[in-house]
Order: structure tokens, then C-alpha cells, then sequence
């Protein structure tokens, strides 16, 4: 009688919490199964918004023990019925930027998921497909972000997915025995190769669920704009996709280039030794616990994609110079403010003398050519010359070289932008925008932020994707959400059809071969214009094709 008594207890205990679980669940959905090449999953349909969701897809084998940086290796099969209603884990990461906000399951090694929204209603409805690839230099960012989420690109006819890949020295990591080991000879690239495997998955699923996989096309912001080029460039990939989006970035020179394979052996070689591994298999034998306190020390981008012969033969710029990138269409543009004129001065204050006494440091006897191109004037027109010098050498200059070598070596239709529009203010005034993007929490310490001169780095994603309402940092008006429904129209005319253009939307003409191209500024009243500030990137690309 007194153990029934304790178990009674227990059980009163218990349900409760299995209840409180099952309420956490999506109360507006029912469980939908599909057949995939390894087995059955099983996600849900919102009867609200008439998507079917499925989260935590694995696409490759989980990259742990032996795995451990080595190319991802095809799932393998199970029985039963696999449950993906919940994001799966990121990748391993510290805490890089404030504007980061997962949903994932946690943080592991385990990572390779992807996840993907649809509104088919059969797999014969063959609808275009969306796929997006996170920023965060590729040290950091996930598929579960609130900002990528494809439930309202779904509802716009798009089978949309967001893709994990390895970050930081479990992503880029190369090492004279990894090359020794891989049947490639190859080493580094691994979150790359995560994605050609997660587009090798789309090509042989993404008809159960009701996408075309003769229509895919990939999208990125910040690294993942830079990964976009990347597989453009890559033989592995080019057969796999048949459009391409990219926000703020390229794979090329200053801008997280790829660097010789033995340039980034070295690299490797010099940190393994540092921290006391002798052997790839001392390597291996770390748990996840010591790798990641032995690399939290080193800076951002230490350990780059590399040209490994393998997955990318060349540096992008020789790639596309000698036709062998994937000949698709291609929609890019960058930010009016992609970095704060702070970036040049150290963080501090800005006026005419410092500025040109930077200005000289950079360019020595090409100061003079360098200030036509970005004047000092007033205390205005200063800030605003280094703002743009600033975000020119950071990130626009190389978007505008991959446009401009795409324009010049395809015949494929090529559209660019110029995104403007300026976040509003931010509702919780304790907090402040950070460093290329990023939210902080304000402290006695804290440098004043630079009133924003325009769109910040990275500020235009949850105007793209759809997801403004999902970001509670900012005081959104009607204003944000006309600039986000015509930027999200342009992106899913694009995605459907390889041509932004559409009813309702201001004309978006095609980039011609000429001197100055047409570029869609897109704000709140969004305008196409002939180019005007391509002499910068001219000089430029004069300056970084010495290096």
C-alpha cells in the first residue's frame, strides 16, 4: 500500500510535465511523414499557415570521433520513423555576434541538419527552391536563427531550407596529415563541403517535398554570401544549382579569400604544435571541451577556406576569368553602411586631419588619388568618406568584383543592388547597435556607437527573408515593411523565374557589360539608377590585384 502510495505521487508528479511538454508543441499542426533516401521523417503541417515544417534533418553523418575533419559522409539509413519537429544543434561557437538569436537544440559537433518549409500539397508540385546559408564569418551562425526562418518565402510558392555547416577550427581546419589522409589531398573546406553535401541532399529529396530540383537556388548573407561564390566557383557544386543570391560578400581578396593549401597547412601545423598536439591523432583525441578552450584565443578567420585543388581548384577571380564558374543567374548587392568609419581609426573619434593621416598610412603616394575618391569636407562629408572607405575595404568591394567578374565572363542575367533603407530605432534603449550589425547591451564602457549613416552590415535579412516581426530590438513602421514586402517580392521573382521583376515592383533592368550598369537602390521608395561610385572599386581592384 505505501509503495502505491509513492507511486501515485510520482505519477501526479509526472503527468504535469508530459503535459507541459506536449503544450510546448505547435497546437495548430498535425504530424506529416515523408520518405526520404535514408528513411522516414516526420515534421508537422500548420493548419494556419498551411506550411508543412520539418526541422533537424541529418544530411550527412555526424562529424564527431574520426570524423572529425574529414568530408561529410553520407547518412546512414534507419528504421522507424524519425522525428524532425525541432531545430537540430549548431555548430560549436563562442559567442561571437549580439545579433544572434538560435532556436537550436543546443551546441555540439553533432551539427550537420538542415530544415525545410513548403506549402506543396504533393510532391508533383515542383516549386522552386530556396537555399539559404547563415553569416557570421564563418566562426558563427546557424540554420534555427530567427532571421533566416523560410516559413514566409514558403508562403511566396518556395520550398525554402536553411543548412548547418562546421564553423571555425572545426570547419576550416587544415593540416599536412589531413591533406596525407583525405583520398582528395585535400584539406580545410569542410563547412564548405557541408553545404555541397546539404545541395547533394536537396538533389536527391527535394521532389518528396514538393520542390524542383532543376530549380534551386542558393542565397547567402556575410560569409554565407561569400559561400554562395564559393560554390559558383567549386566543380563540386556548379552542376547543383541553377541561380544565385548574394548579401554583402565574395570569396575574394581582402574579403575571407581562400589562401593556398600550404599557406593554411602551415597555419594548422603552427597551432597544432602550440597547444601541445604532435599528431593528428592527438588532434582527435581532444575532447570537444579542450579543442574549443585551446582556439577560443585565436582571432576571427585564422583558419580560411583554401584552394585545395579539390573543391576549389583556383582562387575565384581565375575561376571566373576562365569561364568555369557555374554560368546561372545572379542577383548581388551590398549595404549603404557595411562598416562604421571607426574601423579605421581605431574607434575613435574622426576629423579631417585624422582621417587624411590614415588615408596617407593606407596608400602612401595614392593618398591624393584615394581623397578624390572619398573627400575629407565637413566633419559630415568626412565621416561619411571613411564610412565608405571602410565598408569598401570590408566587404562591398569584393561583392562588387564578383559581380563585375560574373557581368564580364557569362551571358547570364545579373541584377545588383544597393539596400539603404536604415533600420529604425531600437525599442529597448539599453541596449546599442555593435560592430557589422551586431546588438550589445549598453555599459558604462560602452563606446558610443556612430549615428548610423545608412543600412547597416547585415541589417537587411529580416527584410529579405520575410522576418521583421520576428525581431523585437526594433521599432518597425509601415515603412520597414513595404521596403521588406518589395525586397522579399524582387528575391522570390528571382528565385522562381532567374528576373527579380514583377507586377507591382519598380523595374529592375539587368547589369549590361558597360561602364556604368544599372543598380536597383532599394528603400523605401526603391528607384534603378546608372552606377556612381564604381570608380571607387576601380581603383580598387587596381590596389588588390598587386597582392
Amino acid at each position: 500500500m505505501y509503495l502505491k502510495k509513492i507511486y501515485l505521487v510520482l505519477l501526479l508528479l509526472v503527468i504535469p510535465i508530459i503535459a507541459k511538454a506536449q503544450h510546448a508543441e505547435n497546437q495548430n499542426a498535425f504530424p506529416v511523414q515523408i520518405t526520404t533516401s535514408n528513411g522516414i521523417i516526420e515534421g508537422e503541417f500548420d493548419i494556419k499557415t498551411n506550411i508543412q515544417s520539418f526541422k533537424g534533418i541529418p544530411f550527412a553523418q555526424p562529424p564527431i570521433g574520426n570524423l572529425r575533419w574529414k568530408e561529410p559522409q553520407s547518412v546512414i539509413n534507419w528504421n522507424g520513423i524519425k522525428q524532425t519537429k525541432k531545430f537540430g544543434p549548431r555548430g560549436i561557437q563562442s559567442n561571437v555576434f549580439g545579433d544572434m538569436g538560435f532556436r537550436s537544440d543546443g551546441m555540439s559537433e553533432d551539427c550537420l541538419y538542415l530544415n525545410v518549409w513548403s506549402t506543396a500539397t504533393s510532391s508533383s508540385d515542383k516549386l522552386p527552391v530556396l537555399v539559404y546559408f547563415y553569416g557570421g564569418g564563418f566562426a558563427a551562425g546557424d540554420g534555427s536563427e530567427n532571421r533566416y526562418d523560410g516559413e514566409n518565402m514558403a508562403k511566396k510558392g518556395i520550398v525554402t531550407l536553411t543548412v548547418n555547416y562546421r564553423l571555425g577550427i572545426w570547419g576550416f581546419f587544415s593540416h599536412p596529415e589531413l591533406t596525407r589522409e583525405s583520398p582528395n589531398h585535400a584539406s580545410g573546406n569542410y563547412g564548405l563541403l557541408d553545404q555541397n553535401a546539404a545541395l547533394k541532399w536537396v538533389q536527391a529529396n527535394i521532389a518528396k517535398f514538393g520542390g524542383d530540383p532543376k530549380r534551386v537556388t542558393i542565397a547567402g548573407e556575410s560569409a554565407g554570401s561569400i559561400a554562395v561564390s564559393a560554390q559558383m566557383a567549386s566543380p563540386l557544386s556548379k552542376g547543383l544549382i541553377t541561380g544565385a543570391i548574394g548579401e554583402s560578400g565574395g570569396s575574394i581578396y581582402p574579403t575571407l579569400a581562400a589562401v593556398p593549401l600550404a599557406e593554411a597547412e602551415k597555419t594548422g601545423l603552427e597551432f597544432a604544435q602550440k597547444i601541445g598536439a604532435s599528431t593528428l591523432k592527438d588532434l582527435r583525441a581532444m575532447s570537444t571541451f579542450e579543442l574549443y578552450q585551446k582556439s577560443i584565443g585565436t582571432s576571427l578567420g585564422v583558419f580560411k577556406t583554401t584552394i585545395d585543388g579539390y573543391f576549389l581548384p583556383k582562387l575565384l577571380p581565375e575561376t571566373f576569368e576562365a569561364k568555369q564558374q557555374a554560368m546561372i543567374p545572379l542577383l548581388l548587392g551590398w549595404n549603404s553602411e557595411e562598416m562604421t568609419y571607426k574601423a579605421l581609426t581605431m574607434g575613435k573619434d574622426i576629423n579631417n586631419e585624422t582621417y587624411i593621416q590614415k588615408v596617407k598610412e593606407l596608400y602612401g603616394d595614392k593618398a591624393d588619388e584615394v581623397l578624390k575618391l572619398y573627400p575629407a569636407g565637413t566633419l559630415e562629408v568626412t565621416e561619411q568618406s571613411a564610412t565608405d572607405l571602410a565598408g569598401d575595404r570590408f566587404i562591398a568591394y569584393s561583392s562588387w568584383k564578383w559581380f563585375d567578374l560574373h557581368r564580364k565572363n557569362s551571358t547570364q542575367p545579373i541584377y545588383r543592388y544597393y539596400y539603404s533603407h536604415p533600420r529604425p530605432e531600437m525599442r529597448d534603449n539599453s541596449l546599442e547597435a555593435g560592430l557589422a550589425g551586431g546588438v550589445i547591451k549598453k555599459n558604462s564602457n560602452t563606446p558610443k556607437a556612430p549615428i548610423s549613416k545608412g543600412a547597416v552590415h547585415s541589417a537587411e535579412i529580416e527584410y529579405a527573408m520575410g522576418n521583421l516581426a520576428s525581431n523585437k530590438d526594433y521599432a518597425w513602421s509601415e515603412d520597414d515593411f513595404k521596403v521588406s514586402e518589395t525586397m522579399m517580392n524582387y528575391f522570390a521573382n528571382f528565385i522562381k523565374t532567374g528576373n527579380p521583376n514583377g507586377d507591382g515592383l519598380p523595374v529592375w533592368p539587368k547589369a549590361k557589360n558597360e561602364e556604368k550598369p544599372e543598380i536597383m537602390v532599394i528603400d523605401v521608395n526603391s528607384k534603378s539608377k546608372k552606377a556612381e561610385n564604381d570608380a571607387r572599386y576601380l581603383f580598387l581592384d587596381k590596389e588588390y590585384s598587386k597582392k
